[in-house]
Parts: structure tokens; C-alpha cells; sequence
């Protein structure tokens, strides 16, 4: 029997460690903006020069998901933009 002295082996049952200390905050990232911007303006060059659809099945897939989240990350006005004219694009390059 464990005398008053002695602790007990797992400290105060009621009480739980912390087994990879003190929660520190997660960093928040943030995509920066200009390089949303260059990769937007690639793709949308792709397209402008492009006399009918230049992309395969699955960069079209690619493209037809990542760019409108992708113009989401700028200020909605410039995004709405950017959809639109990607919008564009795309009938032109389906309808050739």
C-alpha cells in the first residue's frame, strides 16, 4: 500500500498530460496573389492563341475545376473578371 509520502505512479487520475505540450496556432497560409495572377494569365494565353481546344481530356478537366477556384483567391471583382473571360475562351475553343 502507497503511503501518504509516496505519489501516485499516474498523478492526479482526474488530470491528463498533455502528450505533445502546449497547442501552439497553426501558421495561416495565404496564397499570394501576383503568382494566382501569372498562373491565371498562362492559362488564359494558352487558350487566346490557341485555334481550337490545346488540351487533352484531363488538362481540360484540370482547368475547368482549378481555374474558377483559383480566381476565388483574388478580390471578387478581378475574379469575376477573370471567370468570365475564361468562360469565353472556352465556348470559343469548343465551338472550333
Amino acid at each position: 500500500m502507497a503511503s501518504a509520502m509516496q505519489s501516485d505512479l499516474f498523478g492526479d487520475p482526474d488530470r491528463q498530460g498533455d502528450l505533445f505540450g502546449p497547442a501552439t496556432p497553426q501558421p495561416v497560409w495565404r496564397p499570394d496573389p501576383d503568382k494566382v495572377r501569372r498562373r491565371l494569365e498562362r492559362i488564359l494565353a494558352e487558350a487566346r492563341a490557341a485555334e481550337c481546344m490545346p488540351w487533352d481530356w484531363a488538362q481540360r478537366s484540370l482547368y475547368k475545376k482549378i481555374f474558377p477556384d483559383m480566381t476565388r483567391l483574388l478580390p471578387e471583382p478581378e475574379g469575376e473578371q477573370y471567370r468570365f473571360q475564361f468562360e469565353r475562351e472556352w465556348e470559343r475553343l469548343l465551338a472550333a
